[in-house]
């Protein structure tokens, strides 16, 4: 095995394992730990997830710890891929029952959830990193971050970066920009304008952000959950501390927040989010106060010049009166932008208006020539004028309402609160809402309190709301909710179900780990039906439960 091991060929390793897999089955003492460990590195580099993650559980199971450098090398190449991340996230949960594992391995397998989408994996992990102490470092923060805006919690965002303020080191402002991004993200997916303005302008004076002083690892303890439930989860922030090597496991760009000259500012798809919602909200003279505060006359004229190009004339007159209105006089060639605008659209009246208005601001003293030498120009910011077109067509298609957003957020305070009429009252208000079916959230959030209540039949309920919802809302469900379901009914003995979800996940292509479902089925159900035969039950219910628990230890590969 020793030799195989230093093999970079597939199959060599593949003979190594099956060697190994042999000698485990008969209980040899002949493998030592180290030479398991050798074996697992060389799989996982080969991305042999699956070999490799079933060698760290076989050490785990013998009651050994690796040291937390060799198995984050382990876990760094399991986390490249997909099936990787299901097997190292399921080994980290597993590995917590008997050891605490670092920071720096949570990152790894929190920042692949990020990647691969298994937003709703990453929660139970900050979760699980709260249950066993593990201090987050700054890394871990920005992709908490990223898990709370991919589940729509924007309440723990908020608290979050909340408690940041007057804590983040200069030199790690261009770090957090990640996090301030995920909360912009939500506010606007809350359709919350005003509280998006609010975020810009904070972000806008990034030195109330900053830490005056960088002594030591201040660190303060942030709810998992609502921050309004007293005995709730909490984790310890350590947001001065940067891990040597860490990565943030998060490879996409800033969208909404950029960083220049040591400031954070707003991106042209910011603000075209700005001015499509408080367009769309008739609240013109806000956008208007907020552009003056954040760029002056300089960032007004940008706006006014892509509102003309696509053909917002009013609105763009409406920000040149309030603009000149707060102090701030606009340059001639604003105002013969918008001019011109009215004029090739046939507002003849909105021109002459706009001409007296030019004239009594002693701009232009000849009006009537003014019309003549009026040139066509292009517009200056084209990125600001395409995103603003893109903001508008997306606005006309289905999307997500706000409204189902800030119900998820109230099942989950009445969820982690075990107040489960009104939870389950607001997730039968979810369920009616006729344009746009329940988030895979909606359904996460109740199978979790369910889960923790030991209340499997309802769980059962909530699978037949999942199976309508596909069938005719076209909900799209992800690998980390079924196996959640899986999990849970095993655990509650409903191996009919067990095998419906399984063969719907071997259907559409998804991992199934085995090794898991395995092991929770031997502690929870070792010796069912083991004596038994299938001439032996007594009713119709009794034989076809049978079946399914012998179709079940068959997949798995219990004897």
């Amino acid at each position: 095995v020793t030799v195989l091991s230093y093999s970079s060929d597939s199959i060599w390793l593949s003979k190594a394992a099956d060697l190994t897999r042999l000698a485990l089955k008969q209980n040899s003492p002949l493998l030592s730990c180290d030479v398991l460990t050798k074996l697992s590195l060389s799989l996982a580099r080969a991305q042999m997830a699956e070999s490799s993650c079933n060698i760290l559980r076989t050490i785990l199971e013998r009651g050994h710890v690796l040291a937390s450098d060799v198995l984050s090398l382990v876990v760094m190449h399991l986390v490249k891929t997909e099936v990787g991340t299901c097997l190292a996230s399921s080994y980290l949960v597993q590995a917590c029952d008997v050891t605490k594992p670092d920071t720096a391995l949570f990152n790894l397998v929190l920042g692949s959830c990020v990647r691969f989408g298994f937003s709703l994996r990453g929660q139970e992990l900050i979760e699980l990193m709260a249950k066993v102490h593990v201090v987050a470092d700054a890394s871990s923060i920005v992709i908490m971050s990223c898990v709370f805006e991919m589940n729509g919690m924007r309440d723990e965002l908020r608290k979050l970066k909340e408690d940041l303020v007057g804590q983040v080191p200069p030199q790690h402002l261009r770090h957090y920009r990640h996090l301030f991004d995920n909360l912009l993200s939500l506010e606007f997916k809350f359709d919350d304008v005003a509280s998006a303005a609010r975020l810009v302008l904070d972000l806008c004076k990034s030195k109330d952000l900053v830490s005056g002083q960088n002594l030591g690892f201040d660190s303060f303890f942030l709810p998992v959950g609502s921050h309004h439930i007293k005995s709730g989860l909490k984790i310890q922030i350590t947001p001065k501390l940067q891990q040597r090597d860490s990565s943030l496991g998060v490879d996409t760009e800033a969208r909404f927040v950029s960083y220049e000259n040591s400031k954070l500012g707003i991106t042209n798809k910011t603000l075209a989010k700005l001015v499509y919602g408080y367009k769309r909200h008739g609240n013109l003279p806000e956008l208007s106060k907020l552009l003056v505060s954040v760029g002056g006359s300089k960032l007004c004229a940008e706006v006014i010049d892509a509102c003309v190009s696509i053909g917002w004339l009013e609105a763009a007159h409406d920000i040149l009166d309030d603009t000149d209105s707060a102090g701030h006089t606009m340059e001639l060639d604003t105002y013969r932008k918008v001019l011109f605008g009215y004029y090739k659209s046939n507002m003849f009246r909105n021109a002459e208006v706009l001409l007296k208005q030019m004239a009594k601001a002693g701009l232009i003293t000849d009006p009537p020539n003014e019309m003549m030498v009026l040139p066509e120009t292009e517009c200056k910011n084209a990125e600001l004028r395409a995103l603003l077109a893109e903001e508008i067509k997306a606005g006309e298609q289905m999307k997500v309402p706000n409204m189902l957003y800030e119900l998820n957020s109230s099942l989950h305070y009445f969820c982690k609160a075990k107040m489960q009429g009104d939870a389950v009252t607001t997730y039968r208000k979810i369920q009616k809402m006729k344009i746009f079916p329940p988030t895979l959230q909606s359904f996460w959030i109740i199978i979790d309190m369910y889960s923790s209540l030991g209340k499997y039949r309802e769980i059962t309920v909530v699978w037949g709301d999942i199976k309508r919802n596909m069938a005719s809302r076209d909900l799209e469900v992800t690998q980390d909710l079924l196996e959640k379901l899986v999990v849970n009914f095993l655990r509650g003995g409903y191996f009919e179900r067990v095998m419906e979800v399984i063969s719907y996940m071997k259907e559409k292509g998804m991992y199934n780990d085995l090794t898991m479902y395995k092991n929770e089925y031997l502690k929870l159900h070792k010796n069912l039906y083991r004596n038994l035969r299938a001439s032996d039950a007594v009713t119709e219910a009794q034989a076809q439960r049978f079946e399914h628990v012998k179709a079940f230890r068959k997949f798995v590969g219990i004897v």
